[in-house]
């Protein structure tokens, strides 16, 4: 079933569209709310109540436009809250450790040689290690922008701030990003 299709089921009462699109946007959707929380668990709560929400207000939601921004909009948000909250532990197991291979996975030479296997796990630890001395704020944008692949604009539409404010937290975020990596480059 594809995505406009489970919308319109949803809209008519069908809660069948709702494990369509769980299976479209829930994995890309906990991965980036981990980015952000830095918990599985805290992660994997957010976006179920977030599927919740969108069976809940599926009426509310523009079936002319794309539901990926409008879902991922409630998650970002919701881990914003959450990571606000919560204290600044770190906790860096196996899953987030894939995690954020995927965001560092651009720069993956595609061999895999012993040597280049170990440093892209040492790249992964300091980018990791980078990413939690972020606020939440600023991984927010740093997620969507490179982990989610959305544009400034996507991005000023899931989380309600003007152009111009997401420009400035973005390159915020990346200086800050630069700053703290910068001893690891050659």
């Amino acid at each position: 079933m594809n995505e406009a299709d489970a919308i319109a089921q949803l809209k008519a009462g069908n809660i069948a569209g709702l494990k369509a699109l769980m299976d479209i946007y829930q994995v890309q959707a906990v991965h980036a709310a981990i980015l952000i929380t830095r918990e599985r668990a805290m992660a994997e709560d957010i976006v179920q109540n977030a599927f919740l929400r969108s069976f809940e207000r599926i009426t509310q939601f523009d079936s002319s436009r794309p539901f990926g921004p409008w879902f991922l909009r409630m998650v970002i948000n919701d881990a914003l809250k959450a990571a606000s909250k919560q204290r600044r532990k770190i906790s860096l197991d196996t899953d987030e450790e894939e995690i954020y291979q995927q965001l560092i996975d651009t720069l993956d030479a595609g061999e895999d040689e012993p040597e280049d296997l170990v440093q892209q796990s040492e790249l992964r630890q300091i980018v990791s290690e980078a990413l939690s001395k972020l606020s939440p704020q600023q991984r927010a944008v740093i997620v969507q922008r490179y982990y989610l692949g959305l544009s400034e604009r996507d991005m000023s539409n899931v989380l309600d701030r003007a152009p111009g404010t997401i420009k400035w937290s973005l390159n915020s975020a990346r200086k800050r990003l630069r700053a703290l990596l910068l001893p690891f480059i050659d």
